[in-house]
């Protein structure tokens, strides 16, 4: 440690694989980027501009799709200028302030999803006390909670992983700054920064995971016994697209980070990754609105009013 030297800068490695490639993939994710921009921006532009969505389903729905447009513009425009430019470098300061940023949106999200669960539980199973429960104040709780919470459990973690000492080695063999390949390069031991960071990943995401299955799991029961079959369609529908958003979410993001941080295939987690910062977020706007028909309305609603004004 004594040895060690100041790292002012790391260099992202990125796809090396795809060097002749650059342009094509550069293209697919611009596109697989805008595409999650356009979906996210329109549900939340919806549900303000709409009364009838004024739910609380649908505002934990826009304060979901605002996280998922801050987590993937934390990671995908970096990429893209470094494949555009050429430069692949980072300052310490940004790739510190880039991990704190992705690791802190994600708590939020799986705050937010099992809070979502939360919210069809108490609409399904007691649709007498919904609104009685779900207050407008409580729901300002609730949102208040994922995004203070979110940060507050991140915040300890990424101060340890940044007081580290680097040493001379400064490249980080993946496209953003996770804290597995950054405390590779680190001159200190992190057993003990990694288990912490275990226990809490495996907390947060398995507290919020089995919350989630817990409420879904009651509420499929209650939309099994409801005799009408229009409403027990459009139940089972709300919840498939719900399940179908927690599921991808929960699997991608527990294969990566269950174990511990410097461990595993670095070059699975990258595509783990992408898919979880590029392509899901892309699908995930098409997944909560593409049956939903008060939503369908309300955004045909609110186009026609655009273009008559």
């Amino acid at each position: 440690m004594d040895n060690a030297t100041s790292v002012k800068e790391f260099i992202l490695l990125g796809f090396p694989e795809l060097h002749g490639l650059k342009m094509p993939f550069f293209t697919i994710l611009l596109l697989m980027y805008l595409l999650s921009l356009t979906g996210h921006s329109m549900i939340i532009i919806v549900v303000l501009t709409e009364p009838m969505l004024h739910t609380p389903m649908y505002f934990f729905l826009s304060n979901f799709s605002v996280a998922e447009i801050c987590s993937t513009t934390a990671e995908i425009p970096k990429m893209l200028h470094s494949l555009l430019s050429g430069k692949d470098t980072i300052c310490f300061t940004c790739c510190m302030a880039q991990g704190f940023i992705v690791f802190s949106i994600g708590a939020v999200e799986f705050i937010t999803l099992a809070i979502m669960s939360f919210d069809r539980y108490v609409a399904i199973c007691k649709p007498l006390l919904y609104k009685t429960i779900m207050t407008n104040k409580l729901c300002l709780q609730l949102a208040l909670l994922a995004w203070v919470g979110g940060f507050l459990i991140i915040i300890s973690q990424s101060a340890v992983v940044w007081s580290y000492p680097y040493c001379g080695l400064n490249v980080i063999d993946h496209f953003f700054c996770d804290v597995g390949p950054v405390l590779r390069l680190s001159c200190a031991d992190t057993t003990l920064t990694e288990l912490i960071g275990l226990l809490y990943g495996a907390a947060i995401m398995w507290g919020s995971f089995g919350f989630s299955l817990i409420s879904y799991a009651c509420t499929i029961s209650t939309i099994i016994r409801i005799p009408s079959a229009i409403g027990r369609s459009k139940a089972f529908f709300t919840c498939a697209s719900h399940l179908t958003v927690v599921s991808l979410f929960y699997l991608i993001l527990m294969i990566m980070y269950l174990r511990p941080s410097t461990h595993g295939d670095t070059r699975v987690n990258k595509v783990l990754s992408l898919v979880r910062t590029s392509f899901i977020p892309m699908l995930n706007p098409f997944i909560y609105t593409i049956r939903n028909k008060d939503f369908k309305a309300a955004a045909w609603k609110t186009l026609r009013r655009k273009l008559h004004f």
